[in-house]
């Protein structure tokens, strides 16, 4: 019975996997997350629920608090005896996070246990390639598998160029044109979304997530507003929610973020770059800076074209931050860097005073 229930909220194997004895009686999910109080979906419903002492006492971080999707053991599954207490998260089988805003290095999980995720983005005025691969990057992180999703199709004069663009740089990912006015596309996006599966929509604030999942519920379940006079949507969705769809399948709604600032990502960036990362491989000399060096096989695609230079360049913006995201959290990295500026910062200094004894030019 309880495994019946649970199914309807996205249930599968690798949670019943890290059960013990008969907690399944006492599993729920998070639906949404509010100020230290969260709503939890249990075989008898809907429960208020909030962590329990010791948890919160052991969490060392963010990321042991429970998140939108996560499955959690509690003390009871019925709400006559005040808010259930969560006792303990289980493992997630994949979580999208991204750096907080700021300076922080602190990790935020936008959801958690997805099996997909729909990376949306506007036809009308929000596609961006950059955007994407930054996206693409985050959902590799996840573990789970990025669909990208072109929506507002009807606002769009050339949807066709717009795919060959997505195309360009979603490298093997499957891509999708829709839109929540005519109903293109819906019928593909249902075979993502059974029983026992989870998808999450990502992207930027307005750009029809909600009117997709509206569509798919078959009611007014998101609120959404009407397009600006600047053909952008106007953001609506200010929470993560997990939503019931008919027929099976369990789908997170995700605000629009403003930011998408990336954590130690290094191996989904190289998957989300595997066209620059196979042409590093053909350079010359395996420590190549490409820069200056002979046989460079990146300067080569890049002068003929092979390789877009706005995509090397986010390329390159994308290590950096990767970089110096791990130099914030581990000092030997971050004393090993500082140190090897000096030495950068005196050869300069030796080859302009070098220069200027001898009356060379700069």
């Amino acid at each position: 019975m309880e495994r019946n229930v649970l199914n309807k909220w996205g249930l599968n194997n690798f949670i019943v996997s890290n059960l013990e004895n008969d907690e399944i009686k006492y599993l729920g999910r998070i639906v949404t997350e509010g100020d230290k109080i969260y709503k939890i979906a249990t075989v008898n419903g809907i429960l208020n629920g909030e962590v329990s002492g010791k948890l919160e006492y052991n969490a060392v971080n963010r990321e042991d608090f429970p998140a939108v999707g996560d499955w959690v053991i509690l003390d009871r599954n019925e709400k006559d005896t005040g808010n259930a207490v969560i006792k303990r998260v289980l493992p997630r089988k994949t979580k999208v996070s991204r750096k907080v805003a700021g300076r922080k290095s602190d990790e935020q999980i936008i959801a958690s246990n997805m099996d997909y995720i729909f990376i949306c983005m506007a036809l009308n005025s929000d596609f961006n390639q950059r955007r994407l691969e930054r996206y693409l990057t985050i959902v590799w992180d996840s573990g789970a598998e990025p669909v990208v999703l072109l929506t507002k199709a009807d606002l769009c004069d050339n949807v066709d160029e717009k795919v060959l663009e997505a195309e360009e740089v979603a490298i093997g990912v499957d891509i999708y044109v829709s839109s929540s006015i005519t109903g293109e596309g819906i019928n593909e996006l249902k075979k993502y979304i059974n029983e026992g599966t989870t998808c999450a929509f990502v992207g930027s604030s307005g750009v029809g997530k909600s009117s997709l999942i509206n569509y798919l519920k078959g009611e007014e379940f998101m609120k959404v507003k009407d397009i600006r006079n600047d053909d952008k949507g106007r953001h609506t969705t200010t929470h993560r929610e997990l939503v019931q769809i008919p027929g099976g399948g369990i789908i997170i709604d995700t605000p629009g973020m403003r930011e998408i600032q990336i954590m130690d990502v290094d191996d989904s960036l190289d998957r989300t770059f595997s066209d620059v990362e196979e042409l590093t491989k053909m350079c010359r000399f395996t420590d190549c800076q490409h820069d200056t060096e002979p046989g460079c096989a990146v300067k080569k695609a890049l002068k003929s074209g092979e390789l877009d230079e706005s995509r090397w360049d986010n390329y390159l913006k994308m290590k950096k931050e990767v970089a110096y995201f791990k130099r914030k959290n581990d000092k030997k990295l971050e004393s090993e860097y500082w140190e090897k500026m000096k030495k950068r910062s005196k050869k300069v200094k030796d080859i302009y005073e070098f220069r200027k004894k001898h009356g060379l030019k700069k």
